[in-house]
Parts: C-alpha cells; structure tokens; sequence
C-alpha cells in the first residue's frame, strides 16, 4: 500500500467552529484547506508536473494503517475503530502519527464522536508532520474543542498558538474573551475586550462591531450592571432600526420602575422600530397611565393600519371605540386647563396636563408645561426633565433637549443616555 501525500485528500472535520464542519486535508504540495481548487485544465497539468511525494512509512506502519484506511474510504466507521488501536499502537513515524490522528478525525466524524475528533487533532498537531498551512486550521479546531470541553489551560495554548501564526488575526480576542467566558468569568471576557477596544482607539482604528456585539451580550446574559452602556455602544456601532427595536427592548425588560416604559418605547417609536404587536400595547398601555389619550389612539390605530396588531385587534378596537368618542372634548378642553394649571401651584397638574400634550404630538406646548411643573414642583425632576427633552427631542429642538436629558440623574439616566444616542444619530 501506498499512501502518496499529494493523493492522500480525503474528507475531515476541520474548520474554526464550535460544531466543526468538513475540511479537505492538504497534500504537501500546499493545495488549500477548505475549499480545493477548480480543476481547470492549467492546474491539472501543473499536478501532474509535480512529483508525487510519499508519507513515510515503515512496512509494519503500512500494513497497521491499511485496514484503517479501507474502512474509513467505505464510511465504515465500527470496522475502521475496531482497526484504529493496531494502526495506533504500530505508528512511530511522524508520518504515521499524522495519518493515525487523521484517521481519528475521520471516524469522530463518521460517528459524532466530538472525543475522538478532539483526539485525532492532537495527534496531527503532536506528529509534527502537520503541513503549515494546515495548522491554522488544527489550532482552531483545538481551541473550539478545548472551551467546549471546559479546559482553559489547553484553549489558552492553542489560542497562543494562533496568535503566533497570525498576530494580525481579528478573530485573536474573540478567542481569548471566549475563553474567559466560558471559564464563568464574564467580568474577565470584558476586560480583554476592553484592552482591545482601547489599543484600537490609541491606534486610531476602528472597532470592528462584532466586539461591541459581543461585550453587549456577555454583560446582558450575566446581568451585568453596565449592561445598558455596553448595549449603547454595539448600538452607536450599528444604528440599525432592528437594533434599536432590539436593544431597547431588551432595556425596557429590565428597568426599575414600571412607568419608564413610556419612555422606552416612546423611543423606539421615534426610532421607526415598533416592530411587533406587543410594541404597539405596551406604548399604547403606558400612555395610557399617564392619560395620554391621544397618544394611545395614534399608536392603536398605527398598528391596526400596519397589520401588526392581530391577536389583540379586538382588544385594540374596544380600547379606540372608548377613546374616540372622548378626543373632540379633550382637546378642547386643553387651552382652559392649560390655563389653570398655570395659574395654580401644583405641579403634578401640569405634568399630567404636559402628557397629554405630548399624546395629541404638541410638543412644544408639552415642553413648556414640563418646564412649568419642575418650577412649581411636587414632581420627580429627572422624570420631568426626561419627558422635557423627549418633547423638545420631537420638536426638533435637538440643543435645548439635550440640555434637558443631560438634568436627568439616577435609575433614568440610562433611558436619557438612549435619548442622546438617537439624536446624535440623526442626520443634522
């Protein structure tokens, strides 16, 4: 039996993944890893003019391998692990090493067997007859073995080793914070990520958006406290309307106090992303707290428009069928209100009155109510000052209602830093 290096292709699970996909063994000749080249009539007659180099095997190697061979060719995988332990004990040449681990890989495939493939990677690797431009691969392969089987110290290893054979490897500190993180040491993962955020921006270059995405995960799925913060930052990175919609969405689960809702999805609306029917009743759900009518008809009836209400559009139609007959009055009732609210001493009025303002889309009379009730008081200042700047936000007054948002302190000052991003994002 002959075992020709440049002959010797076959199908192996190889690939930088956490369920490793097929790959194609090199000849030593260099052809590619993953994807073999076209055979176009040029290369061919190039193969045939290279010289059929051969894997070195003593005659005990050759005939231990044989049966291995033949079985793995056929795909039959109980026949080839029943020969494997002779194929074993028989290889003392690197060579032999080499094929014997490959044979492993193969029939870990053949079987799901994620063990004797982790096995057969390390045996290529410690053959030392492995071609360089496979090691990228067998590396890889053995760090995403490695976190999955827990072991940190030999994921490490292989990490280092990568990094050895490509500094310039973006994927370096995903493999490194994945390590930290699956060491349950999420705290750990950021900390590289930071490191690495803070070389790129020192260098002047830009952050790739992957790591954004992955710091905002590892803090959202650990409850991490700068969770909000981090999800801004994926956020700044890739303003999208579907991360909007996800991002906030995902804030508005978690916040303290049940009335900001409002002013999540109040946001999320301004962003273009109420997206789903639960959008449209939360925002229609909340405004109506605050006896924002107007503004609860507007978000209904956009979302009955827009075919996204259906399991709750019985539900959304009573509501409107309630409200409807009240809008004509309550809007005209508004200018007598306004003016005794004004009049008066109690704050909270106003506010109440600056809500539903704000509902009928008169923003700028809402943000005068709002100013009105923080001087006459008896209300949540970093409440007030929120909705001030959503009003002044929506009125196109962008300096006046980042003045207001920067007012706001404590458990809101997440909402008003979401509130910041999205203006900083609009275009003038």
């Amino acid at each position: 039996m002959t075992f020709a290096k440049t002959a010797m292709v076959a199908s192996m699970a190889l690939a930088a993944a956490a369920v490793p996909a097929a790959a194609q063994l090199p000849s030593r000749s260099g052809s590619p890893v993953n994807n073999p080249r076209p055979q176009t009539q040029a290369n061919q007659q190039q193969q045939q003019q290279q010289p059929q180099s051969q894997y070195h095997l003593s005659r005990q190697e050759q005939e231990a391998l044989q049966p291995v061979n033949e079985a793995v060719q056929a795909s039959n995988w109980a026949a080839a692990q029943a020969a494997l332990p002779a194929a074993q004990a028989a290889a003392r040449g690197n060579d032999a090493k080499f094929l014997v681990g490959r044979f492993e890989v193969q029939i870990g495939v053949g079987l799901n067997n994620t063990q004797l493939q982790s096995a057969g990677v390390d045996a290529m690797i410690a053959s030392g007859a492995a071609p360089a431009n496979l090691l990228p691969t067998l590396y890889a392969n053995q760090f995403q073995f490695a976190v999955q089987a827990g072991d940190s110290a030999k994921a490490e290893s292989a990490a280092n080793q990568l990094d050895q054979l490509n500094p310039a490897d973006p994927n370096r500190v995903l493999r490194h914070a994945q390590i930290r993180n699956a060491a349950h040491d999420p705290a750990g993962a950021l900390a590289v990520y930071q490191q690495a955020v803070q070389a790129a921006q020192a260098a002047h270059q830009p952050v790739p958006t992957e790591w954004r995405q992955e710091m905002a995960t590892i803090a959202y799925r650990n409850h991490l406290p700068q969770t909000a913060a981090l999800m801004r930052d994926w956020l700044a990175a890739a303003p999208t309307p579907a991360l909007w919609h996800d991002t906030l969405a995902i804030y508005g689960e978690s916040v303290p106090d049940p009335s900001m809702k409002l002013d999540v999805y109040r946001l999320i609306r301004a962003a273009g992303a109420l997206t789903g029917e639960r959008d449209f009743i939360v925002l229609a759900d909340a405004a109506g707290e605050v006896r924002a009518i107007g503004e609860v008809k507007g978000v209904l009836e956009e979302g009955l428009s827009r075919n996204l209400i259906t399991t709750n559009a019985a539900y959304a139609r009573e509501r409107l069928a309630a409200i409807n007959p009240r809008i004509q009055a309550d809007r005209t009732s508004l200018d007598t209100e306004r003016a005794a609210a004004m009049a008066g001493h109690d704050g909270a009025a106003v506010l109440r009155l600056a809500e539903s303002y704000y509902g009928y889309g008169q923003y700028a009379q809402a943000a005068d109510l709002y100013r009105a009730a923080i001087q006459k008081g008896g209300v949540d200042a970093n409440l007030v000052n929120l909705r001030l700047g959503e009003a002044l936000a929506l009125a196109g007054q962008r300096g006046p209602a980042e003045a207001a948002f920067h007012q706001v302190s404590g458990p809101r000052a997440d909402i008003a830093q979401y509130w910041l991003l999205w203006l900083s994002s609009r275009q003038g």
